[in-house]
């Protein structure tokens, strides 16, 4: 897979080279000029490379630097538009062609196809940008309300928040995340759980993440699990530790009672769950094996799972709810022209928000980091508040 990137990204980089430097003869007439702007833009282009390249292998930083500011997000939106610019300046190019034919060859005909493919191929640079500096930071607020005819009535209209994929880094800074907790206690949840990846691919970044979100406060507590990004850093045994003497207990394979006078549930949680050979994250056999044990059979039995794909698993053992993470809902999701396209569903049919099957019910949480590339479009970040009620 990330071959098939560093392939991608080469041949869209000699797409736009190509275009460009012909862009640049018609509207640049001075050869000076041109050879003057064309060497500044390759440095440019060359130190923010070097400069990204570089942040794979140096500390991830928890605040944002200006390396950051002025290297890293400008080459992380040209990245991300000329990637997706370059994959639609293929499929569109039988417009191009079609202007070459007899019937439609004529300088006008010509003009129109190839200037709407061009405004087509540059559209994904305006969205890049968009994503970059607001998509990524306009954080939404959802109150789903979870219906459980088995909820006692002591519980009916109890309230949980959910925060998942934090990812801290220069682009989810801690004072960000300090932002966010901020925003969840102001909503004034009975509970609070958070469903993994805290890290991304540096264990240097769990002290900081976990002071972060130390100021979580809830009246029957804060749980959380682990994600497949604290699997790969090897820092879930950290993370734990720390969270745990922060007041926050992470929930590996275990459960716990959650009670109010008059009523109780049953709090699950669990590792990363996964079949796929990616990472290093430790595959199973069969999903949530041995969580039938940990279940309480006259309650209600809710479950923290990064992994939204454990649900099927999830519904046949009964378990009433299930809260996940890991899709970021696509993180580029072009929702508002159908809920159906989103890069997540090409792993996952459970991308983001509320399913349910016989059995139980699923919320996907979208979450509030980033990966890859600091961008969000058509999936913003997302605090969760349910309502749990008694009756449908």
């Amino acid at each position: 897979m990330f071959r098939f990137i560093l392939i991608l990204l080469l041949a869209s980089q000699i797409f736009w080279a190509v275009w460009l430097a012909r862009w640049g003869k018609r509207a640049i007439r001075r050869a000076l000029w041109r050879r003057t702007l064309g060497a500044a833009a390759l440095a440019l282009y060359g130190l923010a490379f070097a400069y990204t390249w570089r942040s794979f292998s140096r500390p991830t930083p928890v605040h944002l630097t200006a390396g950051d500011a002025l290297l890293g997000a400008p080459f992380a939106w040209w990245a991300a538009g000329s990637i997706v610019g370059f994959l639609v300046a293929v499929l569109l190019s039988p417009l191009r062609l079609a202007g070459r034919l007899k019937p439609l060859r004529s300088p006008s005909r010509r003009a129109f196809l190839n200037r709407s493919v061009t405004t087509a191929a540059a559209a994904p640079f305006v969205a890049s940008a968009y994503g970059v500096l607001y998509g990524r930071l306009n954080l939404e607020t959802t109150a789903p309300r979870i219906y459980l005819p088995r909820l006692p009535k002591a519980l009916h209209g109890f309230r949980i928040a959910q925060l998942s994929d934090i990812h801290i880094g220069p682009f989810m800074p801690e004072d960000e995340i300090r932002r966010y907790v901020e925003i969840a206690n102001s909503l004034k949840p009975d509970m609070i759980v958070l469903t993994g990846d805290f890290v991304t691919f540096d264990r240097r970044t769990a002290p900081a993440v976990v002071a972060a979100l130390s100021g979580l406060r809830a009246p029957l507590g804060v749980y959380g699990c682990l994600g497949n990004h604290d699997a790969w850093a090897r820092a879930e045994d950290e993370l734990t530790g720390l969270f745990a003497n922060a007041g926050i207990r992470i929930l590996r394979h275990a459960a716990a009672p959650v009670a109010v006078p008059g009523g109780t549930f049953n709090l699950i949680g669990v590792d990363f769950q996964t079949r796929r050979p990616f990472g290093s994250s430790p595959m199973v056999r069969e999903f949530l094996e041995g969580v039938d044990r940990l279940m309480a059979p006259d309650q209600v039995n809710i479950l923290l799972s990064h992994n939204p794909d454990t649900f099927d698993r999830a519904a046949g053992l009964g378990i009433d709810l299930s809260l996940a993470g890991h899709t970021h809902g696509g993180q580029a999701a072009l929702e508002f022209i159908s809920p159906e396209i989103a890069p997540s569903r090409l792993v996952t049919p459970y991308v983001a928000g509320h399913f349910q099957k016989p059995g139980g019910q699923l919320y996907v949480n979208r979450g509030i980091g980033t990966i890859g590339v600091p961008i969000r479009i058509g999936a913003p970040p997302e605090i969760s508040v349910f309502e749990l009620v008694r009756n449908a």
